[in-house]
């Protein structure tokens, strides 16, 4: 009995360091990076802190947009996304050793994120149920306080995060490699769109997601044919003796 008390209050005591250790204080960036990729969709070019976005629901998505953060040394959170994998993480340069992963909170989504606000400064959240005005409220003011960017997954019965400043999404996907029955999945290119409050006119890219080393990649455009002008009828402007010759063959 004094054995399990004494193994349950080292445990606490590494859990309380390990706490403490994590602690940080509020940022004094007012950005996080985004991937080269995806930082022109932003007028900033990069994630406002202390501030919500709505994401698409996409595992691919949302580790592109962790990447840069993660590669800079910032811890991130991925709460309620049991579908996200690991090695897919690792493969968008996203550091393991900084990465806390909360796959199914159930009902306690909203709590482990208020928590995670206090020491993670990105973190995503895919909301398992409606959440009121007033949980919104409190939660937003954690994040404005800890300088704590939220990205929240939408779903077609949550809908906008409210208070959001602004939305990213991926959409018209297109796969490549299959044939008529034969081939593989090679890649996809796909477009992501962001609309902000302080750029409400729609910006796109054109990526390939993932790309060829696994991360994301720019897709350059197809460069647009120049239609050339008609030819010029020789004949309207040649001497008399050439255009009879063109006339004779």
């Amino acid at each position: 009995m004094g054995q399990s008390a004494d193994v349950r209050a080292v445990e606490v005591l590494r859990l309380r360091r390990e706490i403490s250790r994590m602690q940080r204080r509020r940022s004094e960036h007012p950005l996080l990076p985004l991937d080269p990729a995806l930082s022109s969709l932003l007028p900033e070019e990069g994630l406002l802190t202390g501030s919500a976005y709505t994401v698409s629901p996409s595992p691919s998505l949302v580790l592109a947009l962790l990447s840069a953060a993660s590669q800079k040394g910032h811890w991130c959170a991925v709460i309620g996304m049991p579908t996200l994998g690991v090695e897919a993480a690792s493969a968008f340069g996203i550091d393991l050793a900084r990465l806390i992963l909360v796959p199914a909170p159930g009902d306690r989504w909203l709590a482990a994120t208020s928590a995670l606000a206090e020491v993670v400064p990105l973190i995503v959240v895919q909301p398992g149920s409606r959440v009121r005005d007033a949980d919104v409220s409190r939660l937003s003011a954690r994040l404005r306080d800890r300088g704590t960017t939220l990205l929240v997954a939408e779903s077609a019965a949550f809908g906008l995060w409210p208070q959001s400043e602004g939305s990213i999404r991926l959409h018209d996907q297109h796969w490549h490699g299959l044939g008529a029955g034969w081939g593989l999945l090679s890649d996809c290119t796909a477009t992501v769109t962001a609309q902000t409050r302080r750029s409400p006119a729609p910006s796109s890219v054109l990526v390939r997601l993932p790309g060829s080393s696994g991360a994301i990649e720019t897709v350059s455009p197809t460069p647009s044919l120049t239609a050339l002008p008609p030819l010029r009828d020789r004949t309207a402007d040649a001497p008399a003796d050439e255009a009879s010759w063109a006339v004779a063959g």
